[in-house]
């Protein structure tokens, strides 16, 4: 069971914990009161102010100006989730869905959004059951919060819309019925904390980097077979070189080179070529600086994950209800432009050592086969390796540079910061598949240097991959053996 404590500081590797250990959520005392105090306080200064206090008591947006009369109050924000439940698109993944709702917790804990604690209780009752809401990928500009995400992530709450339970789409209501459990009735100002939030943006930014920290290793790994594969020099990776140029990252990714390549016999050759590519050469400097900029943006993510971002912000401790821009994603849209980048530099620079592999460089056959020419090889993989590190160039081009007007003018600079999200994942996958390509190719090329061994965590590494990929000696349909490889670095 873990806490939503509010006074403590939630980590993405605690979130990893949480969702891979499927660990139950509970709210800490500190949280509940926080959560009543302000609901408490919200209520009063409803009944004692006559002042219009936005999106309490009055229209959405550019409607801010729009007062509603006390008997609408309620049916105005269950108006509200209705009405921006737009989304289109592909559904978001079920594992990101239930990280919206982690955060969408997280954030109300704090007690400054004025919620009811029925319905924080609720999230976490479709969090602890699984009851996923389905959302989609488009509908959020990044800014006044992830609207229409977070409107399909609320729908539920009210009995309406569709989850995925137990491994199929329901609607809502039906599931609500099978729990047992009441349709939410909203009060003043909860549809609207339910919907301004960055909670899409956050969820799919956790996820990115949960998956990249775990791409910084293999990258490492994986190149660091294709080095001794190629019979490459280990002199770039000496501590030396590094700490004149001590990025924390280029450090780190020497360091691991030579940990994981230590007793390769094929690394002590005496070696005839007096340097390797680059694609060699600089992987501490390419890699390390994929890694300094993870922690970067790993920072802006735990920071925007231990705040509050909805609008209005309610202080009960200083008798104050103010309308902000707490909402606006573009400290995430930048950091996730950033994180697209920089992953797809680790594809990248994969993609040429896959190349080098298979140029009959150093010993080695033409496309890693015994007869290059009545069999084609591992030459197609290199293009099928190309395409995809194209398709991310492409797909690097920053989200966070563009800005539409919407709600006539009121909302005039957004973010984008959910476009950056969507097709920041899309080139992690990527990477993944380039990866794959590259382990496959130095798995193979590998067996060109028997009798020779390398180290023994690249000849561990090997024997398992070899129980899922076998050696390739003559041509056969490769599409399968790609999966395989993507398969077995996924689930390792």
């Amino acid at each position: 069971m873990f806490n939503i404590d509010p006074s403590k500081r939630l980590t993405l590797q605690e979130i990893n914990s949480i969702i891979s250990s499927n660990q139950q959520l509970q709210l800490s005392d500190v949280a509940k009161k926080n959560i009543t105090d302000c609901r408490n306080y919200l209520d009063k200064k409803v009944k004692s102010q006559t002042e219009p206090i936005y999106g309490i008591n009055t229209g959405f947006g550019s409607l801010c100006n729009v007062e509603i009369p006390a008997s609408d109050i309620e049916k105005l924000q269950e108006n509200l989730v209705i009405s921006h439940a737009c989304g289109m698109g592909n559904e978001v993944p079920q594992e990101i869905v239930k990280l919206m709702l982690l955060l969408k917790i997280q954030a109300l804990s704090y007690g400054k959004s004025g919620v009811q604690l029925i319905t924080v209780e609720r999230l976490i009752s479709f969090f602890n059951n699984n009851v996923l809401p389905v959302v989609y990928e488009f509908g959020s500009l990044g800014a006044s919060g992830d609207l229409a995400p977070l409107a399909h992530l609320s729908l539920p709450l009210l009995g309406k819309g569709e989850v995925n339970y137990q491994n199929k789409k329901q609607n809502a209501a039906d599931v609500l019925k099978t729990l047992k459990l009441e349709p939410i009735k909203l009060q003043s100002k909860e549809g609207l904390a339910l919907l301004n939030g960055t909670q899409f943006m956050s969820a799919y930014g956790v996820y990115c980097l949960l998956k990249t920290e775990k791409l910084n290793n293999w990258a490492d790994t994986i190149s660091a077979m294709s080095l001794d594969a190629f019979d490459g020099r280990i002199d770039p990776f000496k501590e030396n070189i590094h700490t004149i140029r001590p990025h924390a990252g280029q450090l780190q990714t020497a360091k691991a080179i030579r940990t994981i390549l230590d007793g390769s016999e094929i690394l002590k050759q005496t070696k005839k070529q007096v340097q390797d590519p680059y694609s060699f050469r600089c992987i501490p400097q390419v890699h390390g600086a994929t890694k300094d900029t993870t922690a970067y943006v790993k920072n802006i993510f735990e920071t925007e994950i231990n705040s509050v971002t909805d609008n209005p912000t309610i202080f009960p401790e200083s008798d104050e209800i103010i309308s902000g821009g707490n909402f606006h994603g573009q400290p995430l849209a930048l950091g996730l432009d950033f994180l697209c980048i920089a992953v797809a530099e680790l594809g990248n620079i994969s993609e040429r050592r896959i190349y080098q592999l298979i140029a009959g460089l150093r010993n080695l056959p033409a496309f890693l086969i015994a007869k290059p020419g009545l069999d084609s090889g591992l030459m197609i993989p290199q293009y099928t390796a190309a395409s995809i590190v194209s398709a991310n160039k492409q797909l690097c081009t920053p989200a966070s540079v563009d800005s539409i007007v919407s709600s006539n003018g009121q909302e005039d600079h957004v973010s984008m910061g959910a476009n950056a999200a969507t097709k920041c994942l899309k080139v992690i996958e990527n990477v993944e598949r380039i990866l794959a390509i590259e382990l496959l190719n130095s798995a193979q090329a590998l067996e060109f240097r028997r009798p020779l061994k390398s180290s023994k965590t690249i000849e561990n590494l090997h024997s398992s991959f070899r129980k899922k990929v076998n050696f390739i000696e003559h041509d056969k349909i490769m599409y399968k053996e790609l999966d395989a490889a993507l398969n077995f670095l996924r689930e390792n």
